[in-house]
């Protein structure tokens, strides 16, 4: 058999996969809309979004999937497949720190699939209001950075808002210097959200140290300035110049090559239990000795795992603080839910932020 022949033959099968493929997509369409007639039906409140249930498919896809297809595009091709399906019910609104182009709306993306409205926000405060208002269903948030820590933005609406954490997302950060301008050494200023300046600190310093350093509110907000200033560069991502009309001048520019961010998905109410979760919490002490660690003994006692720990002033001028912690597990499981009761009891105040689901690569 000829090269042309086999390959002709190797076609004829992929067609029909496709076939198939096509088949049972559109079943699968049916019966996301048929799932939502039933609860309609029931005058269940219908919760278009589940992120239990999508973190549930998703890691038993994973676990049986044979390959060739890497686990990350197979993630990807499920959360669009997902995303449509959920879109012929609703297209969900997602309020996030924009503008266009930000490593927030790329969170969004990846984790909702493109067959949502995202809806860009100046502000991670205007986030957390449009979510509130419900001028959207769900919004999404910078949370914590593993090379600059928490966005301080977040925890303080945290503390303060009704929403809770109902899932997470993780995305690797790449930060690129973009510009108009061809050279470096025509580089003036240097714009860029604080994170990302703080992330490139050192490329900075050995590449552009006279540059001005003028924080923004995000990268994509530098990327316009920018566009506009013809002595400037700004930090942000590949998409950001290519929305934007920048060149990249210098690529990967970040201090530490594995650099993630963690994004908060904001909603209204707490999902149920995965199985992988993680529960965020909030609290105050009393400011005396052994305080925290009678809190931690609490955990410690019932085996469970603290996997980050923050603390932030109170802000009412008495250098009082909150603690902000993640926990392994969910708060309806009964060990977890009676560690949380007794840490209430010994707070001075205690906040729920939420329940939700681990991060799925």
């Amino acid at each position: 058999m000829s090269t042309e022949q086999r390959i002709g033959e190797l076609r004829v099968e992929i067609d029909a996969v496709d076939d198939e493929l096509l088949r049972l997509l559109n079943r699968r369409a049916a019966l996301t809309m048929e799932v939502g007639e039933v609860k309609r039906a029931d005058g269940t409140a219908t919760e278009f979004y589940r992120p239990e249930r999508e973190a549930s498919i998703l890691r038993r896809l994973l676990e049986h999937n044979p390959g060739p297809l890497p686990d990350e595009d197979l993630v990807r091709v499920m959360r669009e497949i997902i995303s449509t399906c959920l879109s012929l019910e609703q297209a969900l609104r997602i309020a996030y720190l924009g503008p266009e182009g930000t490593y927030t709306h790329a969170a969004v993306l990846k984790h909702f699939g493109g067959a949502v409205s995202p809806m860009a926000c100046a502000h991670v405060s205007e986030v957390f209001r449009d979510v509130e208002a419900r001028a959207c269903d769900y919004g999404v948030v910078p949370l914590e950075n593993s090379v600059g820590g928490s966005v301080n933005q977040t925890l303080d609406s945290l503390a303060a808002s009704p929403l809770r954490i109902c899932a997470e997302i993780v995305l690797d950060v790449h930060h690129q210097l973009l510009s108009t301008r061809a050279a470096l050494g025509e580089i003036r200023r240097v714009y860029a959200h604080e994170q990302a300046l703080a992330q490139c600190r050192g490329w900075l310093d050995s590449h552009l140290p006279a540059a001005e350093r003028i924080a923004f509110s995000s990268n994509a907000a530098a990327a316009q300035r920018a566009r506009e200033d013809v002595e400037s560069a700004a930090i942000a991502s590949v998409e950001a110049g290519q929305r934007y009309g920048l060149t990249v001048l210098a690529a990967n520019i970040e201090d530490f090559p594995h650099n993630t961010t963690r994004f908060a998905v904001l909603g209204r109410a707490i999902p149920r239990a995965s199985g992988d979760d993680l529960t965020s919490v909030m609290f105050a002490l009393h400011n005396k000795p052994g305080a925290l660690h009678a809190i931690l003994a609490v955990l410690a006692e019932r085996g469970i795992s603290m996997s980050r720990i923050e603390s932030r002033p109170a802000r009412n001028g008495t250098w009082d603080y909150l603690f902000f912690v993640d926990l392994r597990g969910h708060s309806e499981d009964p060990v977890m839910a009676a560690a949380l009761a007794e840490i209430e009891h010994r707070a001075i105040s205690f906040k729920l932020l939420g329940s939700y689901p681990r991060a799925i690569l």
